[in-house]
């Protein structure tokens, strides 16, 4: 996969080249090029930004360094080989990054990232570009940064550790929180290593039972409680049919219930804390 990054903060990145992307470049999987924005600026000041049309308080970044950057990363990525470019672009106002749209770009063998600053780019350079090539534009939460460059690092490795042969046990995605193709989606339960006893703390005895049934039933009830305690709205969300016998009994535990009544699709609910009947 060849991914390319235009930024006015191009040691911003640096962090690409450890952990498992720097292993990845290293190994040649990754084909990682970080590009200064203001390589394509042609004024002493090396200006990337210019105010806003209709007023207002920040700054907009220009058309003419994007344009001029992207036409080149284009051109010669097609000249040595690359295809299937696609636009990535940061924004709090885009659609929400999640596991299942880190699958989607990993299938792509070419992504360009576009982190701005300031108040964003000029739009006229989103739209140019979506007449030639897919455009995603991706927020990583419901808060707002002062630049890009941060969700890039975040897209880049979630997606870097989806490429085979990067992690060193091709299964371990398959298990994450959140990964596709998993009926319920919950979080992932709390694991443990030796030693056997830290600071008068032990590790659950049914770790340590061998039994791989007990083992795995454990291991869901803490996925259920984690969820349900750090994101209830996970299981809200899920289809009954993503339950068995035994999820049905831990979640009763844990407050909730079914309502074929009041909630689509008989779906589970649970009472929020202080409501009575």
């Amino acid at each position: 996969m060849r991914l390319d990054v235009v930024t006015i903060f191009p040691e911003y990145l640096e962090p690409l080249n450890v952990s498992l992307v720097g292993k990845a470049r290293a190994r040649g999987q990754l084909d990682v090029r970080v590009h200064d924005l203001r390589q394509w600026t042609y004024d002493r000041h090396n200006t990337v930004d210019d105010t806003p049309y209709g007023g207002g308080p920040g700054m907009v970044m220009k058309t003419e360094p994007w344009g001029d950057a992207l036409d080149e990363i284009l051109a010669d990525g097609y000249e040595t080989g690359s295809h299937g470019p696609v636009l990535v672009v940061p924004t709090p106002s885009g659609r929400p990054f999640n596991q299942e749209l880190a699958v989607e770009l990993s299938e792509r063998p070419w992504l360009i990232f576009t982190p701005a600053r300031y108040e964003g780019i000029d739009r006229r350079v989103i739209d140019e570009y979506a007449t030639r090539i897919p455009v995603y534009e991706v927020s990583i939460g419901d808060y707002v940064l002062a630049g890009g460059e941060a969700a890039v690092l975040v897209v880049t490795e979630a997606v870097a550790r989806l490429l085979p042969g990067v992690l060193g046990n091709a299964e371990s995605h398959r298990d994450d929180s959140f990964a596709p193709g998993a009926m319920a989606n919950l979080l992932e339960g709390p694991v443990y290593t030796k030693p056997p006893q830290w600071r008068g703390r032990g590790i659950p005895d049914v770790l340590l039972s061998g039994h791989h049934g007990k083992i795995a039933r454990w291991r869901r009830d803490e996925a259920l409680r984690r969820t349900t305690h750090n994101r209830p709205d996970l299981i809200e969300h899920c289809e009954p049919s993503a339950f068995d016998k035994k999820d049905r009994e831990m979640l009763s535990i844990l407050g909730w219930e079914p309502d074929p009544e009041g909630v689509p699709h008989g779906r589970f609910w649970r009472r929020p804390e202080g409501v009575e009947e």
